[in-house]
């Protein structure tokens, strides 16, 4: 997107004559050469909500991965095919093509803007760095390790891969200056924001909830890291759902959710909830099954005896769209929000913090407790009172260990967040998900995501010194964070 080639034209003249403004017809006045850097600032986000908010089988199946959703007739990615359809290789093509490089680009634009005000131009800078550290994040966590210090240089068609644990110091150090540079009380991006709209505020609650984020995501490979950086940004992250990161999706093509996309607008049926999550819920007699399922099923094997309940398909088998639940209308709406970081998430990372004896002004009952009924209240359910009250689901009573309870509470909550949801399987090991028809144990369930299959011929080099860094190109082979 970054420069848009002038078109050559070469003219056929049929009649004599010619004319001194040659020049003009050689010129595109329609189409600038140059994109303005807010204009890529806005296209990196809408195309980094698109790439989370999607759950088609050629972008992103992390809602697969986490066993909130499995696949009626084509079960390859729910039995984790990540090869078939080189998913690696879309993800990073959408990551390093179409967002870093078009933020890359902005940062460049915009601190060559001679005109622009000095500290303007110092916030969006910090706004494109914040935005540069949740992509480089989530790349760290798919792959374990990635081309970081050499990856948009252009004059470098080979860069080489560097370990997880260096990217992610490298990343906090990043997050820790954006953060010291955002002003509040200056301009942003305004209307070219998409996700807060200009509001510097904002920001600042955003990159102190991705700083917990990361942070917790580091806790069992560095500890003492986690802990000052926690206790560092909680108290200046989100307050409460109305912080909530998210992309506000329009009814009309090409601005529409690519949830709906995939699931209405295609007039496909390929996906429906996983017994997983619907036994799951069921179990604990969660109100929010409502607001993520809808069409419940005779249950009932005794004739003229109706018994409805809500069915999920079996996870990585074959399934009839028409013999089970599907997703809810809501999450079907064409302008559902693409969420890209939430307060419930934030409640569940501070409890999992207070288990760890961090600062984090509250316990981890509370904590818990304050996700939990955030996610009722972002769906717009009530009860979330006595859903806690339940002694299978009250903090001191639920069974298993703290990482059981926050595990496969926040599991639910962040229902639709696949990323989210895998990550928090991988280091928490809980909820204790399905195993797919093609699977014989556990193991077989991926940790992490292998490299893309043409790195292994165009950058060969570079890509066998990166398997032999993390320890082997296999879905087996845990990133480096993942202890446990």
């Amino acid at each position: 997107m970054k420069k848009i080639i002038f078109i050559i034209s070469i003219f056929l003249v049929a009649v004599t004559g010619c004319t001194d403004q040659f020049e003009d017809f050689n010129t595109d006045k329609k189409h600038p050469a140059n994109v303005p850097g807010e204009a890529l600032f806005s296209n990196a986000q809408k195309e980094l909500a698109d790439y989370t908010s999607n759950t088609s089988v050629n972008i992103n199946v992390f809602k697969l991965m986490a066993q909130y959703w499995t696949e009626t007739t084509y079960i390859d990615e729910a039995n984790y095919d990540l090869v078939t359809r080189n998913i690696s290789s879309t993800i990073y093509f959408r990551m390093y093509l179409r967002i870093l490089k078009d933020l890359d680009e902005s940062s460049m634009l915009i601190q060559a803007d001679a005109k622009m005000n000095a500290k303007e131009k110092k916030n969006k800078l910090a706004i494109n760095e914040l935005m540069n550290v949740y992509c480089y994040a989530h790349l760290v966590d798919v792959f374990g390790a990635i081309p970081y210090t050499k990856a948009l240089d252009a004059e470098n068609v080979y860069p080489k891969y560097d370990a997880g644990s260096v990217i992610y110091t490298d990343l906090m150090a990043r997050l820790n200056s954006a953060i010291s540079k955002l002003d509040a009380n200056e301009a942003g991006y305004g209307s070219a924001d998409l996700y807060y709209h200009g509001d510097v505020a904002a920001w600042v609650k955003f990159a102190n909830t991705m700083k917990v984020r990361m942070a917790i995501t580091l806790a069992d490979a560095d500890n003492a890291t986690a802990k000052t950086a926690v206790e560092s940004a909680y108290s200046k992250a989100f307050a409460s759902n109305d912080d909530d990161c998210m992309m506000a999706y329009l009814t009309s093509s090409p601005n529409y959710n690519q949830l709906y996309a995939d699931l209405v607008a295609s007039g496909r049926h390929d996906f429906v909830p996983a017994n997983t999550i619907v036994d799951a819920m069921a179990k604990l007699g969660d109100p929010r099954m409502d607001a993520y399922f809808r069409d419940k099923m005779d249950t009932s094997s005794v004739s003229g005896v109706e018994k409805l309940a809500y069915v999920g398909g079996q996870y990585g088998f074959p399934n009839s769209y028409s013999q089970t639940s599907h997703l809810s209308s809501t999450i079907e709406a064409p302008n559902f929000p693409g969420i890209m970081m939430s307060y419930t998430e934030l409640c569940f990372y501070l409890a999992e913090a207070a288990e760890r004896g961090y600062s984090v002004g509250g316990t981890a009952e509370s904590w818990y407790n304050k996700g939990v009924t955030a996610s009722f209240d972002a769906w717009g359910v009530s009860g979330a009172a006595a859903y806690l009250a339940k002694p299978e689901v009250a903090y001191t009573t639920a069974v298993g260990t703290w990482k059981q309870k926050i595990g496969e509470q926040s599991w639910i909550a962040n229902y639709t967040r696949g990323y989210e949801a895998y990550n928090n399987w991988r280091r928490l090991d809980f909820p204790v998900l399905n195993l797919p028809e093609q699977a014989t144990k556990y193991s077989d369930i991926p940790v992490r995501f292998t490299f893309p299959v043409n790195e292994q011929t165009l950058n060969a080099a570079e890509y066998k010194a990166a398997a032999t860094l993390i320890g082997g190109d296999l879905i087996t082979t845990k990133v480096f964070w993942d202890k446990n």
